[in-house]
């Protein structure tokens, strides 16, 4: 199955699930629908840092300071966040990540809307990342990734996520 037909929950302003709809239809239409984010850390407290592919669907060759993606049909939060950051750091055996918490992210165009749960996880492993997924990568310190925020174009929602968590006090 390609990653346009994976079958999605699609949720109401509340996070409530009103229906499915493939990934691809999901995009095209708009549907409101789930996410998770991973800020993944190494053993020095370094953040991972990525720069999807020009094939993604949605945000190609953009920066992000998250692994993730969506949530499947039926699967929950955490088990997506496990699933996605195993997947993109390309490992097996990783801490389960920490539920930080929950936003509606709307572009600003109005166009994109998802649920999106933001977790943490400490990667002590040696990652090898999806060649279809991530085009370049590398752990970077806070102070460079902060300097970066500026130079790099990124992903919007992945922006949105971090910058809620810098209010929280963390990352």
């Amino acid at each position: 199955m390609s990653a346009s037909e994976e079958i999605l929950d699609i949720v109401d302003e509340n996070d409530v699930v009103v229906g499915q709809a493939p990934r691809g239809e999901a995009y095209a239409r708009g549907l409101r629908h789930r996410c998770v984010f991973v800020l993944a850390t190494d053993a020095q407290g370094r953040v991972f840092v990525h720069r999807r592919t020009a094939t993604k669907l949605v945000f190609p060759s953009l920066y992000d300071m998250f692994v993730g993606g969506v949530v499947g049909a039926g699967e929950s939060y955490d088990e997506a966040a496990l699933r996605e950051a195993e997947e993109e750091l390309g490992v097996s055996g990783l801490p389960r990540p920490v539920p930080l918490f929950t936003f509606l992210y709307e572009s600003e165009d109005g166009r994109q809307s998802w649920w999106s749960s933001v977790y943490e996880v400490r990667c002590e492993l040696p990652v090898r990342p999806q060649e279809e997924e991530v085009a370049w990568h590398a752990f970077l310190p806070a102070a460079e990734l902060e300097r970066r925020i500026g130079e790099w174009e990124w992903v919007p929602d992945g922006l949105a996520a971090y910058e809620r968590l810098r209010g929280r006090g963390a990352g």
